[in-house]
Order: structure tokens, then sequence, then C-alpha cells
């Protein structure tokens, strides 16, 4: 990548990422429970690091886990933008970091998204 990094002000990130939510089938989504999606620039501890899913993943729920906080699925803006360089590029690493995350909610390991190619 050369010159300037690609900006796109956070509304149209937001939208980018609520098309990529929109994309997965509801087959998915209507099982998804008790997670929420959040946008930051950046995560603290590791600025490069494009997603991250915070919570208890539901194949490792028991009855202990009623009432617990909502898990988060963190998209992390500002590294995403870091990697693309067109508008394109900026869809699918939002579409994959979704992916990821929302994978992890349901349980799968990086080492089995690697394998299925949405790592």
């Amino acid at each position: 990548m050369s010159g300037e990094r690609l900006q796109i002000k956070r509304r149209k990130f937001e939208r980018l990422v609520s098309d990529a939510l929109d994309a997965i089938p509801v087959e998915l989504t209507s099982r998804m429970d008790n997670v929420v999606v959040q946008i930051e620039d950046r995560n603290p501890e590791e600025p490069s690091l494009l997603g991250l899913y915070d919570g208890i993943a539901l194949t490792s729920r028991d009855d202990g886990y009623a009432g617990a906080l909502p898990d988060t699925i963190w998209i992390y803006r500002e590294a995403i933008l870091d990697i693309s360089e067109t508008e394109d590029d900026i869809r699918e690493e939002v579409l994959i970091t979704v992916v990821h995350e929302i994978a992890h909610h349901f349980g799968i390991s990086d080492d089995r998204l690697h394998e299925l190619g949405w790592a």
C-alpha cells in the first residue's frame, strides 16, 4: 500500500458493518443470544486487531449464565482501514471480521475458522 490511508466516515463504516450483519443468514442470526456489536477505532491493547469477541460462547453456556451481561463483538474501524486500499477492501474485511467474530459466539475456534477460510 502506498500513499495516504483510505478514509471513510464513521457513519458509512457503521453501514458496512450493518450490511455485513444483514448478509448473515437469518438461520444463524436468529440463534444469536445476548450479544451486541460495537464499533471502536482500535483495540487499546492490540491496535492492529480487526475484531474481538468478548463473552461466553453459546457452546460454553450453562445454568450459571442466566443474568449475564451481553457478549460483545468489537469491530475496529481504524485497524480495518489500515489494511484496506479500496472501499471494496473495506467491505470485504468488515464482512470477514463480522463473520469471524460471530463464529466465536457460536463456539467456533480460530483454528477451524482458518480451515474454513474465515481468518
